[in-house]
């Protein structure tokens, strides 16, 4: 598809063009986390523990005293940094197992399926937190280990797509015209693997930002004193009933961050694969 008609289909796309707003705006808020902030994210003010929201702490404090709207705001960063580890890691490595299986078949399409298959049949959350519990805690083991149990699905969706293309009219044109090997697998059947594949990964992407969550409220996520929203939730349990936004107001960051890549993800459902309208 021409870049241009890209662009005029996703004006086009309310949920795509609202989601894509609210992600640049979760990236602008990284980026410029140092000048947004009020405080220092670290800093601890013990007289000023558990504060509701008021004229100085605009969304109150948590048990060690810290800003609530500078730890937020500097939790944009693991968050998107994590997701786009896993999207640097998770894409290419589905793609290129699902185009090897595809194109070529037999004995390598065989043991690559069947590894996959079996990364597949465990359960992907669990299967995060046992690399993680293998591999330490830390911002870099948490994307990989999702990354490791996120790819199987792409490589599945490439595999199909090729398999149904492999004998095409398109396919068999290119090989005529002596276009083989890695040219013939980058240059004409990665492109025709890649919408639906990026998609399905926007879509994921929130799913991503939840399980990110949920390694961080366990403690395997980023390491302390980094601000972090799953750490700064499980921070907020042990005083949800008495200062419950402590745990309610990084629960509406994920929700705000989940919700812009589902509406991303389905804006670029309609515009790359009009066939779901």
């Amino acid at each position: 598809m021409p870049f241009y008609l890209f662009l005029r289909r996703l004006r086009r796309s309310p949920a795509a063009f609202c989601g894509l707003v609210a992600i640049a705006l979760l990236v602008l808020i990284a980026l410029f986390a140092p000048w947004l902030a009020p405080l220092d994210p670290n800093w601890q003010d013990a007289a000023a523990r558990l504060q509701a929201p008021n004229s100085q702490h605009w969304l109150g404090t948590d048990s060690y005293g810290r800003d609530m709207l500078s730890r937020l705001i500097y939790g944009t960063r693991p968050a998107l940094g994590l997701v786009a580890l896993v999207t640097v890691i998770t894409l290419p490595a589905g793609l290129l197992v699902g185009i090897l299986s595809g194109y070529y078949g037999g004995w390598l399409e065989r043991i690559l399926m069947r590894f996959t298959d079996v990364v597949m049949s465990m359960p992907r959350l669990i299967l995060a937190f046992a690399f993680v519990a293998m591999l330490g805690p830390g911002l870099v083991n948490g994307a990989l280990a999702l990354a490791l149990t996120t790819w199987p699905a792409y490589a599945r969706q490439a595999r199909s797509e090729i398999q149904r293309l492999r004998h095409s009219d398109y396919l068999a044109a290119a090989e005529m015209m002596g276009i083989r090997g890695p040219r013939l697998l980058v240059g004409h059947i990665l492109p025709l693997c890649l919408p639906s594949a990026i998609v399905r990964l926007a879509l994921d992407l929130a799913g991503i930002i939840l399980a990110a969550a949920g390694l961080g409220f366990l403690g395997l996520g980023a390491r302390p004193p980094m601000a972090e929203w799953g750490a700064m939730i499980a921070d907020g349990m042990q005083v949800i009933f008495d200062q419950w936004w402590i745990a309610a107001i990084p629960g509406g960051a994920i929700l705000f961050a989940s919700l812009a890549f589902n509406l991303l993800g389905d804006g670029l459902r309609d515009v790359l694969e009009p066939q779901h309208d």
